[in-house]
């Protein structure tokens, strides 16, 4: 079994349970279960248990691999959870435990149960953390030898594995007693499953037919629908991600009690282990015609395994459709011979007998074996169905039916092609009428076979593009055709009609990806930091003793010691919100703390608060004092104490989120690291001092970049990196290699996924003088010429470098990364303002970058969906580039203040490139769009796609060009006239600028003036300007006047509103002299 954590005490589902927790061990199971085990015991003494008068147990510590091991099946079979390094001794009289003392407390609940159940007494022996057992075990071994010429039962098979089993199992072969190995036997007692085990095999099923249903087959159908280049490691990655995380797969079970049998298996071209012991390797998914595609995943729930293997054809030939239909034909003779009564080999018979019957030539293709039993381990030793099995299948037996053909030739002329193997496997529960508890999952030919070139041949006969057919199916030339003399196609109409057949292309793409559940729905907000458990002092002897009832900090515990009706109230200053000071004519200085209290508008409940329900938590307290001098100390001290601890739990939380990464290989003597000297890096190392240069490295499976000060070093994988690109210098001051990854890394203190090695190769020169030098000065030409020098050597050294590393990447264990630096194409690029500063965002053959300015901008082309150009039109000297990415649960990206001369060019590269772009004349909420989509992807997909951007659709009339400019609008939110006119829905078309008003105005603090007053200075200022006088038709036309003015919809009114009143101030309370003021929200 999986042991995936260092406890005492294992979870039956193999995991970790956290510390303090109650272990409650079920004791009608337990009862039950033992009185099972002394019964099968009694009456297979003879013929099966080999005659023992003793059975000893022992379980192994735990352990991070995955692994199935007799010892620890029984100790969660009849304990429920598993007991590491504990020794389990069954007498007819007596049953011994030896283990530590957190384990002895919980089993001392068995006493009276075993008494009860089959009448043995339960002796604990607790062992000292540091002592090795002898002296328990030797109280054992005299148990033992009081009885008459005993004969010990044991796992031969199993390794000793730490102190206490070596100990154990040398005094086992000193003890002269003898041994004899029960492996087997304990099979036969775990074969048969009573109704809570087929409870939990069934779950395990049904989550592991979920996963394939929901989670690989849309996988596998989106990855070959869009000709996607994945790894087979890949796949496996995010199945064993959707077993282990059951919402995933539209399964509600409790994550905690899941876990995988084995890493999910994706096999393709060519190369076929049908073995359970297979793996999968690093090649791309293949899926060209006629090719075969083998998945197969397990999961376990509270321990109890499942299996499922399907087959996928992708165009399949006759010999490979015949070759499917034959073993389905078996394996469903093998599922129909599962009843109670039958043997074993006559499950395989039954598979045999269809081969021979249908295809003779496939028989010696047939694996061997058919399967084995299945239960608390993969495999139950014993129950293996092949032709030798004779023993006899009884109610309640649940087995794992494994059928496959291996290395099958196919006459193809591609060598992935000419090799298939095909496989097929479900988990069943034997009966009168076998179960099949994965059959949630097909495997009829009509739900694995799969033909994509169906209409392939159609569309590429001919290669031109064609032209649009009217209602009458006669062809519609454009203006611009009929005025050219050679009646040639103008480069615009070859654009135009690219982008429909692209528009159909995305749509069809989209609804696939809708109905499959391919884009979840959400926003895509952060989510809120779940606070840990904070404790200042464990004890109230370790809160200091008070000074004069004076504010106080404790650096050590990170505490503050507020004196609080005389006594001295401790509070972690993470709990502290705000802190500020103000004072008075009077001289009289008032300090302020405002504290973080759980449910308020940014504080919302995480996990730790939901525990104490019901609590009441102090908001904010207040102080005064005749001291400013200590009041500015108090303040700058708990403001920098927070600083410091805010910084170390947001590193610490960033480094928990990292992905393990593999550990670098250094090169050896026979090959020599390939490096570059004196660069740079972005993001710079952390802390103070003058920063220094380093070398980048490249090793056997990633580069290491390093600095003379041994703390400054950072590792990149390989196996990591998703992008890499070379910039030699051109109008920059640098030439930089950049690399951007799959996962993120540390680099010093900072979490990133772009890690940036540069040299400035121009320095920034400036005259004292202030005068001209001349265009012929010697000195200038010289350092004209030095500069020149200096830029080509830099240019040359990197792109040594990069030749290199391209090399060393085309080897063939790194075939499966395809990797290659890429530059980036500077004829294509344009200005842009993607964050904050304009910068120059130049595309490359598959990524849009920019890598000069920070923070970087990396685009993969392959995530985006589509590409709206906004504030197109209308006499404007710039536009702005929305890209909206196939995950829609992630924000769109714009791109704003584009100059209008880089439309054409933009739109001719987007177009080149097979991405389907649209235009419109405002900015659109995207937020909301994405939103409506997701919530009701089948009304999006009646409703034509993405064609509601289509302006050209619409605009069959230019004198209609006003009506198809307002963008998509679902139906539950209201026209801009409306809007105008009070209305509280909120639009699409809304301002940038007002989001980022709200969210400044949302952070601040709930103090200032109140609401009347307000009010009352607006009306006033109205009455200054002459605002009453104004007629409402006046205002509303000087309103959207103003706003399309700016090239953008006004906010609406009944938004502002609700936003407005939402954040209305509180009149602030004055504390009362004497001592502190409380203020204590709502009980929660």
């Amino acid at each position: 079994m999986a042991e995936r954590q260092s406890g005492s005490v294992q979870a039956s589902n193999g995991k970790a349970t956290s510390a303090g927790t109650a272990y409650n061990i079920d004791l009608n199971s337990f009862s039950m279960r033992l009185k099972k085990f002394y019964s099968h015991w009694n009456e297979h003494k003879s013929d099966l248990w080999g005659s023992v008068d003793v059975i000893a147990i022992a379980t192994p510590p735990p352990s991070e691999d995955l692994r199935y091991l007799k010892s620890s099946a029984l100790s969660t079979w009849l304990l429920g959870y598993e007991f590491p390094e504990t020794i389990m001794v069954f007498m007819k009289k007596q049953l011994h435990f030896l283990c530590s003392q957190k384990k002895a407390s919980l089993l001392e609940v068995l006493k009276t149960s075993a008494k009860e159940a089959v009448g043995v007494d339960v002796v604990i022996h607790v062992k000292v953390k540091t002592d090795d057992g002898s002296t328990q075990m030797d109280a054992i071994f005299r148990a033992i030898q009081a009885q008459s010429t005993p004969t010990i039962g044991h796992l031969s098979k199993e390794a000793p594995e730490g102190k206490l089993l070596d100990t154990w199992s040398e005094k086992l072969k000193n003890s002269g007693i003898e041994l004899r190995d029960i492996t087997y036997w304990l099979s036969d007692l775990f074969s048969i499953k009573d109704s809570a085990e087929l409870t939990n095999v069934k779950k395990a099923a049904f989550l592991t037919a979920s996963v394939m249903k929901n989670v690989v087959v849309p996988n596998l159908e989106n990855v070959i629908d869009e000709e996607k280049k994945v790894t087979h490691s890949s796949l496996m990655d995010d199945t064993e991600k959707a077993i282990v995380d059951p919402t995933k797969a539209k399964v509600r079970l409790r994550a905690e009690n899941v876990d995988i049998c084995y890493p999910p298996i994706f096999q393709s071209g060519g190369k076929f282990d049908l073995r359970p012991s297979a793996a999968s390797n690093d090649d791309y998914l293949h899926y060209d015609p006629p090719s075969v595609i083998i998945c197969a995943i397990g999961s376990r729930y509270n321990s109890y395994c499942s299996n499922l293997a399907r087959t996928f054809l992708i165009d399949a030939n006759a010999q490979q459709s015949k070759a499917y239909g034959v073993l389905l034909k078996a394996h469903e003779a093998a599922t129909s011979a599962l009843r109670p009564g039958n043997k074993i080999s006559d499950v395989y018979q039954a598979a045999l007998s269809v081969v021979e019957k249908d295809a003779p030539d496939l028989v010696t293709k047939l694996t061997k074996s058919a399967g084995t039993g299945i239960g608390l381990e993969f495999r139950e030793s014993g129950l293996s169905i092949n032709a030798k099995n004779d023993r006899i299948l009884k109610q309640g037996m649940v087995f794992n039916v494994s059928l496959g053909f291996q290395n099958l030739q196919s006459p193809e002329d591609k060598p992935k092609n000419q090799e298939f193997s095909l496989l097929l496997a479900d988990t069943i529960v034997v009966g009168e009428k076998p179960e099949v508890v994965t059959s949630l999952s097909s495997k009829a030919v009509k739900d694995i076979a799969y033909s994509f070139n169906e209409e392939g041949d159609d569309n590429e006969e001919d290669g031109r593009p064609k032209v649009k057919a009217d209602a009458h199916g006669l062809e519609t030339l454009s203006k611009t055709t009929l005025r050219s003399d050679n009646q040639e196609i103008s480069k615009e109409e070859l654009r135009r009609q690219h982008q429909a057949e692209l528009a159909r292309q995305k749509n069809e793409e989209t609804a696939r990806r809708l109905a499959g559940g391919g884009s979840g729905s959400g926003d895509n907000r952060a989510a809120s930091r779940t606070s840990t458990d904070l404790i200042a002092y464990k004890n109230v002897n370790e809160v200091p003793p008070p000074r004069d009832c004076m504010i106080q900090i404790d650096q050590k515990n990170e505490a503050i010691l507020l004196p609080i009706y005389g006594s001295m109230v401790p509070f972690h200053v993470a709990t502290v919100r705000t802190v500020t000071s103000q004072q008075d004519t009077n001289r009289t200085c008032y300090i302020r703390i405002i504290f973080n209290v759980p449910g308020t508008a940014f504080n919302p409940h995480d996990a730790n608060t939901l525990k104490f329900q019901g609590s009441i938590y102090l908001k904010e307290v207040s102080f005064r004092s005749k001291d400013p001098r200590h009041i500015s100390e108090v303040v700058q001290g708990i403001k920098t104490l927070r600083r410091q601890v805010v910084a170390r739990e947001s590193e610490r939380a960033e480094r928990a989120t990292l992905v393990t990464q593999e550990k670098l290989q250094l090169a050896g003597n026979k090959f020599k690291p390939i490096k570059l000297f004196d660069l740079w890096i972005r993001p710079v190392f952390g802390g103070r001092g003058r920063k220094m240069p380093g070398s980048l490295e490249a090793h056997v499976n990633g580069f290491r970049y390093s600095t003379s000060r041994p703390d400054e070093r950072v590792d990149v994988m390989y196996g990591n990196i998703k992008h890499a690109f070379f910039q030699p210098v051109e109008n920059e001051m640098i030439t930089l290699v950049h690399f951007h990854l799959h996962n993120h890394i540390m680099v010093g203190t900072k979490k990133t996924k772009d890690v940036q090695f540069y040299v400035e190769v121009m320095d920034v020169v400036q005259t004292l003088g202030g005068g001209k030098r001349s265009a012929y000065d010697p000195d200038e030409i010289e350092e004209e010429q030095r500069e020149r020098d200096r830029k080509n050597k830099v240019n040359m050294d990197f792109q040594s470098f990069v030749n290199r590393v391209n090399d060393l990447w085309g080897q063939p264990q790194f075939s499966g990364l395809d990797l290659e630096f890429d530059q980036p194409l500077r004829e294509l690029g344009f200005h842009g303002v993607p964050y904050k500063s304009s910068a120059f965002i130049v595309p490359t053959s598959s990524c849009l970058v920019e890598l000069i300015e920070n923070p970087f901008l990396v685009i993969t082309l392959a995530e985006i969906e589509i590409v709206n150009l906004e504030r197109v039109g209308l006499g404007q000297k710039n536009f702005d580039l929305t890209i909206v990415f196939k995950d829609f649960k992630r924000d769109v990206l714009r791109i704003d203040s584009i100059p209008s001369t880089s439309l054409d060019g933009i739109k001719e590269w987007l177009n080149t490139t097979d991405i389907k772009y649209y235009e419109s004349r405002l900015n659109l909420n995207w937020r909301q769009i994405l939103k409506t989509i997701t919530d009701d992807p089948q009304s999006f997909i009646d409703d034509g796609g993405w064609e509601f951007l289509n302006m050209e659709a619409s605009d069959s009339d230019s004198e209609q060009s006003e009506e198809s400019d307002q963008g998509y609008e679902p139906s539950d939110v209201q026209s801009e006239s409306e809007s105008l006119s009070g209305s509280d829905s909120e639009s699409l078309v809304e301002s940038e600028d007002d989001e980022e008003d709200d969210e400044e105005d949302d952070e601040e603090e709930e103090e200032g003036k109140t609401w009347e007053e307000l009010e009352r200075e607006a009306s006033n200022a109205d009455r200054e300007k002459g605002g009453e006088s104004d007629s409402e038709e006046e205002r509303n036309r000087r309103k959207t006047k103003t706003a399309f003015g700016k090239g953008r919809a006004p906010p609406p009114v009944g938004r502002a509103s609700a936003s407005s009143s939402a954040k209305r101030p509180l009149p602030s309370s004055r504390p009362f002299s004497g001592s502190s003021s409380i203020k204590r929200p709502k009980n929660r």
